[in-house]
């Protein structure tokens, strides 16, 4: 059958299973009755072979069956999948909400911004009219008051006067759209900030609520509610599950009492619990943002103080920064409040799924049922056997997790989310919390925790017996595929919530051990360049000294420490006797000059009176 038929086919499927519905007085919404299309064609009991086209009395099969299911105000099975499918539908992250909500203020609001937009206002009358459009626009923004009081809006628009006079209309009307769009919301911000400030100094405020304080009181309310109803819960949950252990050791009870049923008010109580849990987890986080955000706030309301004190003019570059940061702040105040809202009906809401309790086990029977039976809590049987590990060398060829051998163990995502598979699957059903410190099974890169020891090497043996043994069970109780996560056996049927954090089932132990390794102190010969220079001064003068040198001429000397430092060899012509002869050998001898000078050395006289006599001899003399 062509995709596009088959969905034709299931659609008219569930639009009769719902008017069958509404004829007997009961409202299922499609969502629902999807859900339980589903659930019936899986379970293996009602005989729908998944590879083989629906007939037509396989529809009206189906149909009948779905019906059936649908109008039986006494299962607590159907109340757990109402509660999972509400909880899909209406739950949402924090960071998806806090867009979504954005989104939505957003959509609201463009009509009035496409109004001021796009306005050709020329006359008085129309600017005036658009200046009005902009004062309501910046209430309905902020949030901070009704547009339609008088005291509000004259409040506002004397702020909006004292950063953007009724003058500048004229050079707002000739920006562009976008700009228009970005000058309103900052426009928003600086009145918003200018009106929270006011309102600290006693001179304005109207129509503001005292966001911190009404937070600071609604969210221990809404926590100690969610408290409360988690422990009621829980206590339910240890007293059913202690009332099966006494039925599986008594089989003339388990005829008498249908156990089946009490298993599905297990399931029940413990969904409960687990959107208890996530809906605690979230207002926690907003207990701390609100915390922190309280604190920032009185940082900026003291630096504003400090920034205006009593000047009659502050610079805009230096104030309105400030004002913008403010704003946002308070805005992030409005947004916790509409979560912790959001949050706190949510839990009221899921309270009505619990009706099938009181009507099937009311108080006296439970009492007489747990008659000489001790009731465990979690936290007890955990402590139980604390001191149990799996003993390795039975298991070497699989791997098993300790919190001393592995760095991210508490983050590990445990299958069936942290139930023992053991326990579930040999006693047909039986919901008990695993103890990770006994050691957690790694198989097929998923995690697996055990409520004993011998449960462990139990499940350790034959793993995927057992874990086709969950499969079977879930398809015949089709809120365990939630309620246990078993997201891969049934793809169909993962809810969108679930859907967008399937990245949180990849997370890989980061194991740990004592290792210790030796290296030679140098394996390779060193590599350090000699020549590097860090200095950009020093290279700098190396480079003025190599320019330098191409002006240079070079000479070489010979000097006391280089001579005969080398040696040298030269050929020569041998020596020859030449001699000359000349017709008449001559001399001549010069005569040496020699003078006299007498009284050098004084006489009686003061005056000395000196005598030259020439003593040289006549050439001829000589």
């Amino acid at each position: 059958m062509p995709p596009t038929q088959a969905e034709s086919v299931i659609k008219n499927i569930i639009r009769e299973i719902g008017q069958e519905c509404a004829a007997h007085g009961e409202i299922a919404s499609e969502t629902v009755v999807a859900f339980m299309v589903k659930a019936v064609v899986l379970d293996p009991s009602n005989g729908f072979n998944m590879d083989r086209t629906l007939i037509k009395s396989d529809v009206q099969k189906l149909v009948k069956l779905c019906v059936a299911r649908l109008l039986d105000s006494k299962n607590p099975s159907l109340d757990t999948i109402k509660m999972q499918v509400y909880f899909d539908m209406n739950y949402t992250s924090r960071e998806d909400f806090l867009e979504e909500h954005h989104r939505v203020l957003e959509s609201r609001l463009s009509a009035v911004s496409r109004e001021i937009t796009d306005n050709r206002a020329c006359a008085r009358e129309e600017l005036e009219s658009l200046y009005r459009k902009i004062v309501s626009y910046v209430l309905l923004r902020s949030g901070l008051g009704s547009p339609t009081d008088i005291k509000i809006v004259r409040e506002a628009t004397a702020a909006l006067q004292s950063v953007f006079p009724q003058a500048e209309l004229g050079t707002f009307l000739t920006l562009s759209k976008k700009d228009k769009e970005r000058q309103l919301k900052e426009l928003t911000m600086i009145v918003t900030g200018i009106r929270l400030f006011n309102r600290d100094c006693g001179k304005g405020g109207e129509g503001i609520d005292d966001l911190p304080a009404i937070l600071q009181e609604a969210i221990p309310a809404t926590t100690q509610h969610i408290d409360s109803q988690l422990q009621i819960a829980q206590e339910q949950a240890f007293r059913y599950t202690a009332i099966l252990e006494k039925v599986m050791k008594n089989p003339l009870l388990a005829k008498e009492l249908e156990s089946y049923m009490l298993k599905e008010a297990l399931y029940n109580i413990r969904q409960y619990e687990i959107f208890l849990q996530t809906v605690l987890s979230d207002i926690i986080t907003c207990a701390q943002e609100v915390e922190m955000m309280i604190k920032q706030l009185a940082a900026q309301l003291e630096q504003l103080k400090m920034t205006v004190k009593s000047k009659t003019a502050v610079p805009t570059s230096q104030v309105f920064p400030i004002f913008i940061a403010l704003a946002s702040l308070w805005m992030s105040f409005q947004d916790e409040t509409v979560l912790i809202s959001v949050l706190s009906n949510l839990t009221t809401n899921l309270e009505l799924f619990l009706g099938t309790h009181e009507l099937l086990f009311p108080e006296k029977v439970i009492q007489g049922l747990l008659d000489g039976v001790t009731v465990k809590s979690d936290i007890f049987r955990i402590k139980e056997h604390i001191e149990e590990r799996v003993h390795l060398p039975d298991f070497r060829k699989l791997d098993w997790l300790f919190p001393e051998t592995t760095a991210n163990f508490d983050k590990l995502v445990i299958q069936y989310r942290g139930f023992c598979g053991y326990t579930f699957a040999s006693t047909d059903g039986l919901l008990l919390p695993g103890n990770p410190t006994i050691g957690i099974l790694k198989f097929k890169e998923k995690y697996y925790t055990f409520n004993t020891r011998d449960a462990a090497h139990s499940f350790a043996e034959n793993p995927e017996h057992y874990i086709n043994l969950i499969k079977e069970k879930a398809k015949k109780n089709a809120e365990l595929i939630q309620l246990l996560e078993l997201h891969q056996q049934f793809e169909t049927l993962i809810p969108y919530s679930q859907m967008r954090d399937v990245d949180k089932h990849y997370i890989k132990p980061i194991t740990k051990c004592e290792n210790g390794s030796q290296t030679d102190t140098h394996i390779l010969p060193p590599t350090t360049v000699r020549a590097y220079e860090w200095n950009e001064w020093e290279l700098r003068r190396k480079a003025i000294r190599l320019a330098n040198l191409r002006q240079k001429i070079t000479h070489s000397v010979q000097t006391d420490l280089s001579h005969m430092r080398r040696e040298n060899s030269s050929q020569v012509y041998p020596l020859k006797s030449v001699s000359t002869q000349s017709m008449r050998e001559g001399s001549t001898g010069v005569p040496r000059p020699q003078i006299f000078i007498a009284g050098l050395r004084g006489g009686p006289s003061q005056k000395t009176h000196g005598v030259k006599v020439n003593l040289t001899r006549a050439v001829d003399e000589t």
